[in-house]
């Protein structure tokens, strides 16, 4: 297997693989109503619109394609609550998982049920080696994630520009490495 699963089925809730012609509306309206909710911490969320939905869905299709990035969305009740992804970073055999919620579906577990559905399918990939999430220091409530899941901090960096609004710019980078194979 060189691709995780393209339904990921969770606890209350699925993660399911963005599709470019078939989800505009939904991915917008989730975009446009997490709008205030994301721009502290998310740069991109200003220049939202119509055509960057557009965009990121075809990206989304074309990088799942590559097998570069894996994204879903967070689909409670069949409507989408968030989004998650994995994604190639710097060193082949590891990858970085992102991920964010509606206002409305914040504080409920899913971002951390939803990033261990995540982590469970791509340490199931043979070629990944180790995870890692990184957030601004500021930005605390997607820091319990990592903590929740095991992760280690390894390190704090300059965030990449343009920093958020409400974030510091400096990133703090988890790592999990991939669980070691039972003792036979």
């Amino acid at each position: 297997m060189d691709r995780p699963s393209q339904i990921i089925e969770c606890e209350g809730f699925v993660l399911r693989r963005w599709r470019a012609q078939r989800d505009f509306d939904q991915a917008f309206t989730l975009i446009e109503e997490s709008r205030e909710h994301l721009s502290p911490w998310m740069p991109w969320v200003a220049r939202h619109d119509e055509q960057s939905t557009r965009d990121f869905l075809a990206r989304a299709e074309e990088k799942w394609a590559g097998g570069e990035v894996f994204t879903y969305a967070v689909v409670k009740d069949g409507t989408p609550a968030g989004m998650c992804q994995a994604y190639r970073w710097g060193d082949p055999s590891g990858w970085r998982l992102g991920y964010w919620l509606h206002p409305a579906a914040a504080g409920q577990g899913i971002a951390t049920r939803a990033t261990a559905a995540l982590v469970a399918e791509m340490f199931a990939l043979p070629h990944v080696a180790y995870l890692e999430i990184t957030h601004d220091l500021a930005n605390t409530a997607s820091g319990a994630v990592p903590r929740r899941l095991g992760f280690t901090e390894v390190r704090r960096e300059p965030a990449p520009p343009p920093a958020p609004p409400s974030g510091r710019g400096i990133d703090v980078v988890w790592r999990l490495d991939r669980p070691a194979p039972p003792a036979p």
